[in-house]
């Protein structure tokens, strides 16, 4: 029978409750669906069965990561055709952890095959049209047995969130790829956060006028004392120090990111400026500082670790110091407790990973002792970053899959398009927020105007 592609379209209509935004090609040869843009490339019917037995954006992730699913054409635009129905999983009931898991215990015991499997579930949904779907879609994939996840994906976690412990591993799932790996995706510089856009910017140019935007906002000066927290492979840390002279230690828990960033240090005749700690920010104890940079790691830290995050800064500054927080932000929810963490990006990127509100982040500042000076938003410059980074490893395919994994390349692949597909729709946001911890008197050292530190972009 040469016909799957015609029935998963007709699936996907049935149970999406639309028109097919995009062209599907099936393991048999058969296409359906619009015939102009991209094409979803359906490669077995393992793909249907992750699917089955993880309904949502997981199963669709572990089928795109194992290579069971992939795209003929501009994978962004077919993620923009899809992007109301795939990518909006906030305005839709969560899916059941598996729909033939679900189903089984209410099954009779001598019910095991697929056919009997696909009878009971149709029974057990009240639209006719549903129930005639998930009887085609179960006849298609086979469903027995489950399969297993990717390799890529992390490992089970259990315990509580955000112990040092947890977090070290959650921080070597996604940094300790391999430094050969980043070098191919983010370039020379090495800056793994949005960088900062002007017409006719470079990569590498953006990615320098971010750092010197960040110097700048700190009004860092030769002999300041820098912490930045979350310091990557050290770009920020060799920046403040050549640029500007400050004295910068930088930490992070990635061992493969600190002997990267040593390297770089040594190279560049900077150790008596820079030092690299592998180190959790909640241990360092010689303050106060001057500046703390933290660009793109409060991410990490959790909403439930926020406030202590915000108090560890503030205790390790001097009055008078600055903080600049560089965060990624999503929209506030009506009710907060609703929220839940993208489980693509929980199991194949950032583990344990939690956004805020910039209204959440700005008011746990305050509580913690800070006044917030200013907030600058640059969602659009972190589209333009991504869909850069996307290109590079585009461009260097062949030579990412050597260095990780066909599976790794995937997931970066598709996190950064989707992650630039959600900026640019605003549904993610990224604010760069100046907080000063003021003297007793409440003096805060800043000038009456501070939009000093350069021209804004275009």
């Amino acid at each position: 029978m040469t016909d799957a592609a015609p029935r998963l379209a007709a699936l996907a209509e049935t149970l999406l409750g639309g028109p097919l935004p995009v062209r599907i090609r099936a393991w048999d040869g058969t296409e359906a669906g619009p015939p102009d843009g991209p094409v979803l490339v359906v490669r077995g019917r393992r793909a249907l069965r992750r699917m089955l037995w993880k309904p949502g954006e997981l199963g669709l992730a572990r089928a795109w990561v194992a290579g069971d699913l992939t795209v003929e054409g501009d994978l962004f635009e077919l993620l923009d055709r899809v992007a109301g129905l795939l990518w909006q999983r906030d305005r839709a009931p969560a899916p059941p952890a598996s729909l033939l898991g679900a189903l089984r215990p209410r099954l009779p015991r001598r019910v095991s095959a697929a056919a009997d499997t696909a009878a009971a579930a149709a029974a057990l949904l009240g639209d006719a049209d549903a129930r005639d779907a998930v009887r085609d879609l179960v006849a298609l994939a086979r469903p027995w047995p489950a399969p297993a996840p990717p390799a890529e994906e992390a490992a089970r976690r259990g315990g509580p969130r955000h112990t040092k412990g947890r977090d070290r591993r959650a921080i070597s799932h996604h940094y300790d790829v391999g430094n050969d790996f980043y070098e191919r995706v983010l370039g020379p510089s090495m800056v793994y956060s949005c960088a900062y856009w002007t017409p006719g910017s470079t990569l590498e140019r953006a990615q320098h006028d971010k750092l010197d935007l960040v110097c700048r906002k700190l009004a860092l000066k030769p002999g300041d004392r820098l912490l930045d927290v979350g310091c990557g492979w050290g770009s920020m840390a060799l920046h403040a120090a050549r640029e500007y002279g400050a004295r910068v230690t930088g930490v992070t828990l990635s061992r493969e990111q600190a002997v990267y960033a040593r390297k770089r240090v040594a190279d560049e005749g900077l150790a008596d400026l820079v030092e690299i700690r592998i180190q959790d920010y909640r241990d360092v104890k010689d303050g106060p500082y001057d500046a703390i940079s933290s660009i793109g790691m409060a991410e990490h830290v959790g909403a439930d670790g926020y406030r202590d995050y915000a108090r560890t800064l503030h205790a390790l500054l001097r009055p008078g110091g600055l903080l600049l927080n560089h965060q990624i932000a999503r929209p506030p929810e009506a009710d907060e407790s609703a929220y839940r963490v993208d489980e693509f990006i929980d199991a194949y990127v950032f583990p344990d990973g939690e956004l805020s509100p910039v209204g959440t982040t700005v008011g746990e500042l305050e509580r913690a002792g800070f006044e917030v000076r200013d907030v600058e938003a640059l969602r659009e410059h972190y589209a333009l970053t991504l869909r850069a980074w996307v290109a590079r490893l585009e461009e260097h395919w062949d030579e990412a899959v050597a260095l990780t994994s066909a599976g790794r390349a995937r997931v970066w692949q598709l996190y950064m398009a989707a992650s630039a597909l959600g900026f640019e729709r605003g549904r993610l946001g990224v604010n760069q927020v100046l907080a000063v911890r003021s003297a007793a008197r409440g003096d805060s050292g800043l000038p009456l105007r501070l939009r000093t530190w350069g021209a804004q972009p275009a």
